[in-house]
């Protein structure tokens, strides 16, 4: 009797322990854009010296390295506004005054948040349904033409978005 009884009790100890303790997969993800030769709209091209500020954040993004020359970035979106928007800056470069001389395009993106629960130790992430973007026009976008692949964000797999330039 008493080894049942013991049995029962480790039983109800391992028990109370639940697997997703840890987290491991709850993070909201990052909407993915993929930048494309405007001419060759197969090849991938990459963006020279980007830097990507998103506006009301005053600071560039810390999701790929500023300034760098690369084909694909990962764009945090805000959680409680319907709207994020970015600037996206080619070459970018400061004069001797710190002043920015790259080409500035403005980039925002409109959408409608959706919390899922994960786990109990993951808790909530959002992800993102009908995602939009609208490229704010001026006499010299170095952004040519935007089209989303798929206006639903639920990971970080594949492109959502591409731009061609």
């Amino acid at each position: 009797m008493k080894y049942v009884f013991l049995f029962f009790l480790t039983a109800m100890v391992f028990e109370a322990c639940e697997k997703d303790d840890i987290c491991v997969d709850g993070d909201t993800p990052l909407l993915v854009i993929r930048f494309y030769d405007a001419e060759d709209t197969t090849e991938f091209k990459a963006v020279t010296n980007l830097r990507v500020i998103g506006l009301g954040q005053g600071s560039t993004l810390n999701t790929f390295t500023d300034r760098s020359s690369i084909d694909s970035i990962g764009l945090p979106l805000q959680i409680n506004q319907p709207t994020t928007s970015f600037q996206l800056i080619f070459e970018s470069e400061d004069d001797e005054n710190d002043v920015e001389t790259g080409n500035i395009d403005t980039l925002s993106f409109s959408y409608n948040t959706q919390e899922v629960y994960v786990s109990r130790a993951c808790g909530f992430v959002a992800n993102y349904e009908e995602v939009t973007p609208e490229l704010t026009s001026d006499s010299s976008n170095w952004i040519q033409e935007i089209e989303v692949v798929t206006s639903t964000v639920t990971n970080q797999i594949s492109a959502h978005v591409k731009i061609f330039h």
